[in-house]
């Protein structure tokens, strides 16, 4: 079974994924886009049971665009966000793909919010 890790930018959050993640999203939101400081975020979606967490982490809930919650959980030394729990989700645990920092990761399979999307932000999708 595939293992990775996924970390903050200083180290000490860490976040171990077991297996291929459900679904890997990219989304458009104005919300991913203050969060990731970037056009985008980019999301793997692990279910919970095979997501370990280690490390101290400082919580930030708010609402998303849907109406349901979602938990966003951040290092306190450096402040990265490494993963956050989606109430619309329970039983998924989405990990920021940059936090792997692994350029062989699967790519997205899905977009969202493209009508939040900066017109010079293409993104081209595989189909397999």
């Amino acid at each position: 079974m595939k293992i990775r890790e996924a970390c903050c930018s200083c180290g000490q959050l860490r976040v171990t994924c077991r297996g291929e993640p459900a679904i890997v999203a990219l989304c458009h939101c104005r919300e991913c886009q203050r969060r990731t400081g970037s056009a985008y975020g980019v999301a793997a979606f692990f279910a919970r049971e095979a997501v370990a967490v280690s490390g101290d982490h400082a919580d930030y809930d708010r609402p998303a665009d849907s109406g349901f919650r979602v938990l966003h959980h951040f290092c306190p030394a450096c402040g990265s966000t490494v993963f956050w729990e989606p109430a619309r989700r329970p039983e998924m645990i989405a990990v920021a793909v940059g936090a792997f920092a692994d350029p062989a990761f699967p790519a997205p399979r899905k977009v969202v919010f493209e009508e939040q999307r900066h017109p010079w932000a293409a993104v081209a999708l595989d189909s397999d």
